[in-house]
């Protein structure tokens, strides 16, 4: 059998940190799931990264083949598993289920299930991943939210509690809503990607939300209070005499919250209004003739 590089195989080095590794095992996870990628190979890419994880993730099973990996095995090579492996060594097997390891996996750490008389062992039941999409108000309120999830054929709906501040990539886990348990074992988790939906008054840019703010030319040659849109209600905002379009200006701490909490940024727009009148045409002429020597291109 050929010696399978679990780090390679999750895109980490040897010495990737437990949350990198949890990371990269998302990632292609989602990547590669059935569901969703129908291309040749990807559901048995998705069960090479699924034995890696279940090879990397615990403590124990990671020593035990940094062990046999120091002894100058790579990837692709032929292995023959050293004498005293295979007997499964009381190794933890869980969420994968069975038939889903490898021969070189079993080799190293035995087979999953089958206990004592045959029985199979009590196991968790694999997570789930999926995703949840919310507004902006939401994600800075916090709330609330139900979700549609299809599975076996049947619809389910959970409410889902969403924390105030949370971003767009972040995880919520929802304890037990994954698959069932093996032989009595636990359910497997939800785990729930958060996508935030486009909203028409702001642009999130981290913690941050921008703002782009119409004034008439007046008010920004002049100077004016104005009210400004925020996510927890408008606010009066003063405009410097002499701003520009483009110009940014910063709302402390209104974007979403955090430690610290994310400002609200508001640029600057310009609108001139269109001369329909002759009132309002003799209005520009005016303008024209007093500010006869500006060049805006200059």
């Amino acid at each position: 059998m050929e010696f399978k590089d679990y780090y390679d195989i999750l895109g980490v080095k040897p010495d990737a940190s437990e949350a990198e590794i949890k990371a990269a095992y998302r990632k292609l996870a989602r990547q590669y799931h059935p569901d969703k990628n129908k291309e040749a190979g990807a559901e048995e890419r998705f069960k090479a990264i699924n034995e890696a994880n279940e090879a990397l993730r615990d403590p124990e099973k990671r020593r035990a083949y940094d062990q046999l990996r120091a002894g100058g095995y790579r990837g692709g090579e032929q292995f023959r598993p050293p004498p005293g492996w295979g007997q499964g060594g009381g190794f933890d097997f869980g969420d994968v289920g069975d038939g889903d390891f490898s021969d070189f996996f079993e080799s190293l750490f035995g087979r999953a299930g089958g206990g004592p008389r045959g029985q199979p062992r009590p196991r968790r039941g694999r997570d789930v991943q999926a995703q949840v999409q919310i507004d902006l108000q939401t994600a800075f309120d916090g709330g609330r939210t139900r979700l549609a999830l299809q599975g076996g054929g049947n619809e389910r709906v959970l409410e889902v509690k969403i924390p105030a501040g949370i971003l767009p990539g972040q995880v919520i886990r929802l304890g037990g809503q994954g698959q069932p348990g093996v032989a009595g074992g636990p359910n497997g988790d939800l785990l729930l990607e958060v996508a935030i939906r486009d909203d028409a008054r702001f642009t999130l840019e981290g913690r941050n939300v921008l703002h782009v703010l119409p004034l008439a030319p007046w008010e920004a040659a002049l100077g004016a209070t104005v009210p400004v849109p925020t996510l927890a209600g408008a606010v009066d905002m003063r405009i410097p005499a002499g701003s520009q379009s483009g110009r940014k200006l910063r709302l402390k701490g209104r974007g979403l919250p955090g430690a610290p909490p994310g400002d609200q940024l508001v640029e600057l727009s310009i609108r001139v209004p269109s001369a329909e009148s002759d009132a309002e045409r003799e209005a520009y002429e005016t303008l024209r003739r007093q500010f006869g020597g500006y060049d805006p291109r200059a």
